[in-house]
């Protein structure tokens, strides 16, 4: 059934699950459509189900009454099998009266198949049409010429279709209790804790052609340590940990090296006391917009204009000397790196921080005035 036009469903509605299995980014944009979805069904149960670890990251949203996590099983294949058809019964036994699928991945597909639920949801496949048998209920995923919310949109659009819509589409993460006392230790050992303020930074991305040079990143450490006597954090995984070293040991200014050093959440509480934070186009950025951080980020090949946090407070870098630019490409050639970035410059990206954190300075300078005049 392709849906055309807003439709309700013709049930009681008591319990409602909603798949989210893309990265962090896509969580965090998804969040918009978790409110939604709670507001229009006050009474439902809202759950969410996510791919394995990224559950820390709504533990503390009160619209979100249950979290589930799609894990990868180890064992022989006849384990793995017995696990996955124990995970997929205890989905089976909530009684799921709505299932929403937010992406057009198979295994998400399955899940909603098999979740019984009766009203099985997702946009239309444009090729996959096996896929597309595995629900009651399609989209028409046809996107609009102008964007309005940016990525949020992707997912509103989905519910939109069922008479659930929201005019609030700013990603919001909550921060559970006790996770910034956790944050805070962490920060006392680095010898962080006394410093007024800090910035964070992640250069690192999974993806390669999204990256700038890591010694350009090491120069605007040091411009930045030069110009205003402002030190930097660099976060990310514990796999980035020696990349991150590397920026450190060029560096000549005070920075520190967090990678690997804090859980999901604890990475969520960081990033909500950084001065700012900056880097590519990552899971970082979305993070910190999510909770209040003003953010700048370089972007290249992908698409700025719908995946970059919305407001006044962030701001984007783009390799404006190519008109190529936003390719939507892994790289030039498909070859894993992109020119745009590999020449885009640090007076450029000095130039566009300077401009960043005096408007940012001004901007916290009135928010601080309203807040105070309260």
């Amino acid at each position: 059934m392709i849906v055309k036009g807003a439709k309700t469903f013709n049930r009681k509605i008591a319990n409602i699950l909603i798949i989210q299995l893309g990265d962090i980014g896509d969580v965090v944009w998804s969040t918009p459509t978790f409110k939604a979805v709670k507001d229009a069904y006050p009474q439902a149960k809202i759950s969410v189900l996510l791919r394995d670890g990224f559950g820390s990251l709504l533990e503390a949203n009160r619209l979100i009454d249950g979290l589930f996590e799609v894990k990868r099983y180890r064992g022989n294949i006849f384990q793995r099998a017995r696990k996955q058809v124990t995970f997929i019964r205890g989905i089976r036994r909530e009684r799921f009266d709505v299932v929403f699928d937010l992406r057009l991945d198979d295994r998400g597909a399955y899940l909603t198949f098999f979740s019984g639920a009766p009203i099985r949801i997702s946009a239309r496949h444009p090729t996959m049409v096996w896929r597309n048998r595995l629900f009651t209920h399609l989209v028409d995923p046809t996107v609009p010429e102008e964007k309005e919310h940016g990525a949020a949109e992707q997912s509103l659009r989905l519910v939109k279709a069922f008479g659930i819509v929201s005019s609030d589409t700013k990603p919001r993460l909550w921060i559970k209790d006790g996770t910034i006392a956790r944050v805070r230790r962490i920060l006392d050992r680095e010898g962080i804790s006394e410093i007024e303020r800090w910035i964070s930074l992640n250069p690192f991305s999974r993806w390669s052609y999204k990256e700038w040079g890591y010694d350009n990143w090491g120069k605007i450490v040091d411009w930045i340590w030069v110009k205003y006597k402002i030190p930097t954090v660099i976060v990310g995984s514990s796999v980035e940990r020696e990349k991150a070293d590397h920026i450190k040991r060029m560096c000549s200014g005070r920075v520190f090296n967090l990678t690997g050093k804090t859980t999901l959440d604890e990475l969520v509480g960081l990033l909500s006391l950084s001065y700012f934070h900056m880097g590519v186009d990552s899971a970082a950025p979305h993070i910190a917009a999510a909770v209040g951080t003003p953010t700048i980020t370089i972007y290249g090949p992908t698409n700025w204009r719908e995946w970059s946090p919305q407001g006044d407070i962030h701001s984007v870098i783009t390799p404006s000397d190519y008109s190529c630019a936003p390719c939507y490409q892994k790289g030039c050639d498909g070859k894993g790196r992109s020119r745009c970035l590999e020449e885009l410059k640090v007076e450029k990206v000095s130039k566009a921080i300077e401009n960043f954190i005096d408007d940012t300075t001004k901007h916290l300078k009135q928010l601080e005035k309203r807040e105070s005049s309260v």
